[in-house]
């Protein structure tokens, strides 16, 4: 079906406010052409509703056709047939009312709360009726695609975006990766906030990877300027040819119970245990780890009796606390601190990617993302409260992004993790989440309902697809959406930051040309911007 400005598809031959209206097409449109996640435009008598394509069906006007098959051997029963005995039918879930009156149209695009009625025509959305939905690219949007089927510019506004948590989803190998990287780049350029990326396998800092090898360039070759890259194996760094900005020491007087405690499952400590790490650094004082380090065997017996900790759980503890000390970045004395680097970067609008090198080990990652965002957050919440007492202005809006995001907000844990305490506040101390994850069914229900705008990419486990979901009106018919995107490079994006949900084909990244549309973008904005100096 080739896109027109207004192609009629059909008429509206029932439905209702809750379940959507059914569209008889017309016996001229190819049912084979109509595809799920479409938009389309409905003309009532006194509103214009925009909405989705959620099913597709086959309809006969007698059941006889259906049980005895006629002979379409003929073509011209065929034609006879098509249309009139035999059509099709889609669903479609109206979702906006747009631009038909005065009112609609200074006001923009509303909720739907009625529905257009019997016999209203449908056809095709055209590049301006998507335009008057999402908006064009301006300083607040950022092209993040285009919607199935059309060669329309899907924008994102990201200064909404960015005023609460947000999620992108999907299983492995989707594109979950290319599409951060895309949202990244756009925040850089549009959001006026700053972005801290803990980069658990090296895909966002100076050079990314495609599934099959082939080598892609990170923020940091883009925007060398705007874009510090931090590590904790500068060795790994070295070898991929990567120019670092800092190396990430972790110091044994860094490292606080309430750290470990979050890596209770990781290295399979018992809840004793973790009740005696407090027992212990209120004892030891901020030395615990490194004075537990080189404790003797009398001294240890002295520590158990004094604290009256079960020998086993002493022991239970130390083989887990062993595990941290063996990670190569965790010192007795970091020579630098890393929260005062990135904040001192982050203060200066510069985004900080913080690779992790080989040090892969999920108790790495999880160890060094929450310590060092417990430590930022706090400061942010110190700005914020004295700049609110002062009538100084706010610290700028900083976002935190993080992978394998379950393993920080599970329901077990995410009441104690910094991230739990970040979902929640919703942007109380102008920091916010950016969780990527490919089971969000593991992540705590209470931070998926904090999330303001998702994004997911095929998902085939129905847990994980009811946990995406939940909360969301036209459950079900997204569910169809979500179920027929294509195994790559296809998404579906709803909440907060958008009308209205839109499945979309995000756009390019890695080839030169998409480069030269990222940094010309940006060069475009910085001359924006000078003209308002």
């Amino acid at each position: 079906m080739t896109q027109g400005n207004s192609q009629r598809l059909g008429i509206v031959v029932a439905g209702s406010l809750n379940k959507g209206v059914d569209i008889r097409l017309d016996g001229a449109v190819s049912i084979e052409d109509v595809v799920v996640g479409r938009y389309v435009t409905i003309q009532g008598q006194k509103r214009r509703f925009f909405g989705m394509i959620t099913d597709v069906s086959l309809g006969v006007s007698d059941p006889k056709l259906a049980q005895t098959p006629p002979d379409v051997t003929d073509a011209f029963i065929a034609e006879v047939l098509a249309g009139t005995s035999t059509y099709g039918t889609v669903h479609v879930l109206p979702m906006l009312t747009i631009g038909s009156d005065a009112a609609s149209l200074v006001e923009g695009p509303q909720p739907v709360k009625s529905i257009p009625g019997h016999y209203a025509p449908v056809s095709v959305a055209s590049a301006q009726d998507i335009e008057r939905v999402f908006g064009k690219e301006d300083p607040r949007r950022f092209w993040i695609g285009n919607p199935l089927e059309m060669e329309t510019r899907l924008c994102l506004d990201l200064a909404e975006f960015v005023k609460r948590s947000n999620g992108i989803f999907g299983k492995s190998g989707t594109g979950k990766t290319f599409f951060t990287r895309i949202l990244l780049i756009g925040m850089l350029q549009k959001s006026k906030a700053a972005n801290l990326i803990f980069d658990m396998h090296n895909e966002y800092g100076w050079a990314g990877t495609w599934e099959e090898g082939k080598s892609v360039k990170g923020l940091k070759q883009l925007f060398p300027s705007k874009v510090a890259v931090f590590t904790l194996d500068e060795e790994n760094s070295r070898q991929r040819g990567v120019s670092t900005d800092f190396v990430v020491r972790i110091g044994y007087d860094e490292i606080e119970p309430e750290d470990v405690a979050l890596l209770r499952q990781t290295l399979n400590l018992t809840e004793p245990a973790i009740e005696a790490v407090y027992q212990i650094r209120r004892r030891l004082g901020a030395d615990w780890l490194h004075i537990l380090a080189d404790i003797g065997e009398e001294a240890a017996s002295e520590l158990v009796a004094e604290l009256n900790i079960h020998e086993s759980t002493f022991q239970n503890l130390q083989r887990g606390l062993a595990t941290i000390r063996r990670l190569p970045f965790v010192v007795p004395h970091a020579p630098t601190n890393a929260v005062k680097g990135i904040l001192e970067h982050l203060d200066r609008n510069v985004n900080v990617v913080l690779e992790f090198g080989r040090y892969r080990d999920i108790a790495a990652y999880v160890l060094v993302a929450n310590m060092l965002s417990r430590r930022i957050y706090a400061r942010y919440q110190e700005r914020t409260e004295r700049a609110m007492a002062s009538g100084a202005a706010l610290p700028a809006p900083l976002v935190i992004t993080i992978e394998e995001a379950h393993k920080f907000l599970n329901p077990e844990i995410a009441g104690r993790t910094i991230f739990g305490t970040i979902a929640r506040e919703m942007r109380k101390y102008n920091v916010t989440l950016l969780v990527i994850d490919q089971r969000p069914s593991g992540i705590d229900e209470e931070v998926m309902s904090q999330l303001g705008t998702k994004v997911t990419y095929l998902l085939d486990n129905e847990r994980d697809i009811d946990s995406v979901l939940a909360g969301v009106s036209g459950r079900s018919e997204l569910k169809s959406v979500l179920a027929r995107l294509a195994p790559r490079r296809q998404a579906l994006v709803f909440g907060h930051a958008v009308p209205m949900p839109v499945a979309f084909q995000p756009r390019e990244y890695g080839s030169a040309e998409s480069y030269k549309e990222f940094v010309t973008s940006e060069r475009a904005i910085q001359d924006l911007e000078k003209l308002w100096e």
